[in-house]
């Protein structure tokens, strides 16, 4: 102890000190726990990066182009128009084309110690379409299980507005508030989700039906395009404009909170 501080400082500062030792032996405040801790140093990304997190950015929807746009040029280039192939054996070189620039960008992605989530969701997509394709020796079908999928999530999400549990509102709980689902007994937030999620099955629906009706008149080439240059930017303009309905609602409702505080 320095000579020059004076004494009752000293005791003051034991007497904190066991003051405080006492308080937390019988746990008279809350101590935040680990998870609490871990929490409060690393909160959540934002709205707008949970997005870019789920598009996979700028790189994750061109690299998950890539394949589809590798099948439509080969099938093109090769067919009897261009290159004069035999329509099967085309159809075999923008399989393995497609293929292979899916396998590429999981390897780069893989080499560079980087996410490969979103590459092996394409993978496996693509897989199935080129099997599908091959086995029924039409291009058109590569695109079958995109659509599907595409009806089917739309499908879902109907079902979760029709029984009140709109899953846009889950989705919200788990990447903006920290898991928890706590806006059932939010009047405002729950009509916001309800509404959100029919915007989700029009905009799947959308998607969908303009492939399928390409896929019914035979327009493989045109269905590869319109996947490209259409679906995407329908898919992130809705969730765009998702996050701003939600930003919206929860930021009126915390002004609102706290002028009335």
């Amino acid at each position: 102890m320095n000579g020059s501080e004076p004494r009752h400082a000293a005791h003051e500062s034991v007497e904190e000190r066991i003051a405080e030792e006492i308080v937390e032996e019988l746990d008279l405040h809350p101590v935040p726990s680990e998870a609490e801790r871990k929490d409060e140093e690393e909160p959540l990304p934002s709205m707008s990066e949970q997005i870019a997190e789920q598009l996979g950015g700028v790189r994750g929807l061109i690299e998950s182009s890539l394949p589809v746009l590798a099948f439509v040029m080969l099938n093109v280039l090769l067919g009897d128009s261009v290159a004069g192939l035999e329509k099967r054996q085309a159809l075999l070189w923008a399989i393995v084309g497609s293929v292979a620039t899916a396998v590429g960008i999981g390897a780069v992605r893989l080499a560079r110690k980087q996410p490969v989530r979103h590459a092996v969701n394409g993978l496996f997509g693509i897989a199935i379409g080129a099997w599908l394709a091959w086995r029924t020796g039409d291009a058109k079908n590569f695109y079958l299980p995109g659509i599907l999928l595409t009806f089917g999530q739309a499908a879902v999400l109907l079902l979760s507005v029709v029984f009140r549990k709109p899953l846009i509102g889950y989705a919200w709980g788990i990447m903006a508030n920290k898991g928890h689902q706590d806006w059932f007994g939010n009047g405002r937030l729950f009509r916001t989700f309800q509404w959100l999620t029919l915007l989700w099955v029009v905009s799947l629906c959308v998607r969908a039906g303009i492939q399928y009706y390409l896929y019914a008149i035979n327009e493989a080439n045109a269905l590869g395009i319109v996947r490209i240059l259409v679906s995407w930017p329908i898919y992130a303009g809705t969730f765009a404009f998702t996050a701003w309905a939600i930003h919206r609602v929860t930021s009126a409702q915390k002004r609102e909170t706290e002028a009335a505080v």
